[in-house]
C-alpha cells in the first residue's frame, strides 16, 4: 500500500477541491469536483458523498478511483489511485457526517466513501513525469 506523505495531505486539504475520477463497469469515466475529503482515522481518504450520484453508481460496480493533487505554487502534482468502500452507518460515517454538518448542517451526509491508496504517481511535467512513488 502507498502512503501520502504528510506534504501531500497538507496540499490536498489547501487545495479545497479535487478532481476525483471514477468509471462504470463499462468503462465509461466520470469526473466531478470533491470538497469535503480528508485522511480518516484509519489510513484511508475519506470522502463524504453529499451529491455523487454518478460517482456513487460507478463505485458500487467498480471500486477504482483516482484523484490529483498539486501545490499551491504549482510546483509539484501527483495523482493517487486506490480502491473505494462504502459506508452509510458505524462508528467512521457518524464521524463524516459531524465532519460535513460541522461545515453546513444542511448537507445530506449520504454515504462515506474510504479511498485506499493503492498507487502514488509524480505527475508534475518533466523528466519523473508518470514515475510511481
Amino acid at each position: 500500500m502507498a502512503q501520502m506523505t504528510p506534504e501531500m495531505l497538507e496540499e490536498m486539504k489547501a487545495t479545497g477541491i479535487i478532481s476525483f475520477a471514477t468509471a462504470s463497469k463499462d468503462g465509461t469515466p466520470n469526473v466531478v469536483p470533491v470538497g469535503m475529503i480528508f485522511m480518516g482515522d484509519d489510513g484511508n481518504i475519506w470522502l463524504v458523498d453529499n451529491y455523487l450520484n454518478k460517482t456513487l453508481a460507478n463505485l458500487k460496480e467498480n471500486p477504482k478511483a483516482a484523484f490529483y493533487i498539486w501545490t499551491r505554487d504549482y510546483t509539484e502534482s501527483y495523482q493517487i489511485k486506490g480502491s473505494a468502500t462504502i459506508e452509510n452507518s458505524g462508528d467512521d460515517y457518524m464521524k463524516a457526517v459531524a465532519i460535513a454538518h460541522s461545515k453546513k448542517e444542511t448537507y445530506p451526509a449520504k454515504n462515506l466513501i474510504k479511498l485506499k491508496v493503492e498507487e502514488i504517481y509524480y505527475v508534475t511535467p518533466g523528466d519523473h513525469a508518470g514515475k510511481k512513488l
